[in-house]
């Protein structure tokens, strides 16, 4: 009696056991896992059965049978299933999912497109049955349930972004262009998502299609979206003349205030498209009125963008000269001098010293800026760094330093103040003081300003090279004064000085220097061919010495900015961040050279 009752037990913990494990989701997921797909099945067999309606434990079950190649009894299972669900339209993915295993295409075309067909015209299942089509890479499928969708859905662009993005993967962009727009034209909160999938995927040439596609758009319907995408695509050609035209359009049909054309202008400014960058702030100027937000800014900025357009041109004349120094000056007639006019004045007072050559009168309005009541302190730290470089121009170097000093002093820790140490550090070293200029430059070799610690790492190297080796300092003193003479625009005397130490000092290891700030002051005066000659000796004489690298990388910008040879900046470029890449010019050299290849850059 007792060895029954244990023989019962023993069976019924067993039954239990079994039971529990044929039961355990988490087991069946572990032996899916680990591979042992005999077991997997076993138990994801039973879940499913228990809970039918559970699609994870049904799937993995099918999972399993596929893996153990077991087609027939998938075939069985879902054959069952289907007879229950003929509308479940994932157990013909499924099942075409077995044939394709089998290597029977056209068995698993057909319950593909059965799944497709029986498919309910509502959001969640279009989408969910293109997902799992797109899941595996199958596109064609996914545009084909897309576009039922749309048919049972009786709304032709509801999945138009859903194709645009389909397109772009399978490489169609003229149909990805096409989908977009539509989508756009469903949807006008898609712009700012348009755009961003046009910037990534469109290549150069692809731009031409999109726009032949938006005029086709245009001509069919007013859609200002379509105007504002037409626009942008001129913007990212560069076309800035084309952009314009679209923009004012714009501003016409729908009267803006003026804010797309000002933003259009800051990018042709940058771009150094200085005509299309005035058209758009005169526009707003004159069209828009002094009550606008933009009119006093674009005021200004169409004055400096004058300004930019000579003194960044090829070549101008006194009379161009005279011309934006009359702009100024009207300008500050109408609107007085004041807080509000202060980057007028600063420009003003820029053009006077470098260009005008009329350093009193730089002088004199940057002294009465500096005392005007209510100036911003940034405003009033960038007005003595300016009246600083104007008093050390014309030789008075103790109000020079003076005022470098003081702004050092105010903004010890911020950009301002360390441009100020810099350049009360460069004049301690033009006046030959050359250890405390090497101390203040080894300082600022850490500055946040890329460009002051480039130039106060350069100087550094430059005065441990040439004055610790030597017992006198007359050689550098030489240098440094010619450098000085080449800033106050002193050139021939600089010339002469450069001159002299070339005689003096023959075999110094200053004479890739000379060269450097002989080709400096040719870039000054505009003699570009000159200056890029004297480079090229530098590179071919002394390509070891510090100035090669500085004189491959100006030569690389003279030849982009200057001499329009984009082919030979761009040979230059990659030289400099081949033989030279640990210079301070390699980064800079490196994204230069990818943007003259086209590279899209990010």
């Amino acid at each position: 009696m007792r060895f029954r009752v244990l023989l019962c037990t023993l069976l019924l913990t067993t039954l239990c056991a079994t039971g529990a494990m044929a039961q355990d989701p988490n087991l069946a997921n572990q032996y899916f896992m680990d591979g042992e797909y005999e077991k997997a099945a076993s138990l994801y067999g039973q879940l499913s059965d228990q809970e039918e309606d559970n699609e994870y434990f049904f799937n993995r079950y099918m999972e399993s049978l596929l893996n153990l190649e077991k087609y027939e009894e998938g075939e069985k299972v879902l054959k069952k299933r289907l007879k229950r669900a003929p509308d479940n339209v994932m157990l013909y993915v499924t099942y075409g999912n077995f044939y394709e295993r089998q290597e029977k295409p056209e068995e698993a075309k057909l319950q593909y497109e059965k799944a497709i067909s029986k498919m309910s015209g509502d959001y969640a299942a279009v989408t969910r049955l293109a997902q799992t089509f797109i899941n595996n890479s199958k596109f064609d499928l996914a545009v084909q349930t897309f576009e039922r969708g749309a048919l049972l859905m009786k709304d032709p662009n509801r999945f138009a972004y859903n194709l645009g993005d389909l397109y772009q993967r399978k490489g169609e962009t003229n149909k990805m262009i096409g989908c977009y727009l539509n989508a756009l034209a469903a949807d006008p909160g898609k712009l700012a998502a348009v755009q961003t999938r046009m910037a990534r995927f469109l290549g150069a040439s692809d731009y031409t299609e999109l726009q032949t596609q938006l005029y086709e758009k245009i001509q069919q319907q007013e859609n200002p979206d379509f105007v504002e995408l037409l626009a942008w695509s001129f913007v990212q050609r560069k076309d800035y003349k084309s952009a314009f035209r679209q923009y004012k359009a714009l501003d016409q049909r729908l009267g803006e205030n003026g804010q797309r054309l000002f933003k259009l202008a800051e990018e042709a400014a940058d771009a150094r498209d200085f005509d299309v960058a005035i058209s758009a702030y005169d526009y707003i100027v004159t069209e828009k009125g002094p009550m606008n937000p933009f009119f006093f800014d674009s005021k200004q900025a169409a004055m400096e963008c004058r300004r930019r357009k000579i003194t960044e041109g090829f070549a101008y004349t006194p009379t161009d000269l005279q011309i934006l120094e009359s702009e100024y000056e009207g300008f500050l007639t109408q609107y007085g001098k004041s807080r509000q006019t202060s980057s007028i004045i600063i420009q003003l007072a820029d053009l006077e010293a470098y260009y005008v050559n009329n350093l009193p009168k730089a002088i004199a309005l940057l002294e009465e800026l500096k005392v005007m009541p209510g100036l911003e302190r940034y405003t009033l730290a960038r007005t003595k760094i300016n009246l600083a470089d104007f008093y050390l121009m014309s030789g008075d170097i103790w109000e020079s330093t003076l005022l470098y000093s003081q702004v050092d002093k105010d903004f010890k820790e911020e950009q301002i103040g360390q441009e100020a140490r810099f350049k009360n550090a460069r004049l301690s070293y033009f006046n030959g003081d050359f250890q405390w200029a090497q101390a203040q430059f080894d300082v600022l070799k850490a500055s946040t300003s890329k460009l002051i610690a480039n130039d106060a790492l350069d100087l550094s190297v430059f005065i441990m090279d040439n004055l610790n080796l030597d017992t006198t300092s007359a050689a550098i003193s030489l240098y440094s004064g010619a450098e000085m003479m080449v800033f106050q625009n002193r050139f021939e005397e600089a010339f002469a000085k450069l001159d002299t130490l070339r005689r003096d000092f023959p075999e110094h290891s200053l004479q890739d220097d000379i060269l450097y700030l002989e080709a400096q002051i040719y870039e000054k005066k505009r003699d570009y061919l000159k200056a890029v000659a004297l480079y090229q000796e530098i590179v071919d004489k002394y390509p070891q010495e510090i100035r090669a690298d500085n004189a491959l990388f100006n030569m690389a910008q003279l030849y982009e900015t200057r001499l329009s040879d984009l082919e030979k900046a761009q040979t230059l470029y990659e030289k400099v961040f081949i033989d030279y890449s640990g210079s301070v010019y390699a980064v800079d050299a490196r994204k230069r050279y990818r943007a003259l290849r086209g590279d899209k850059m990010q």
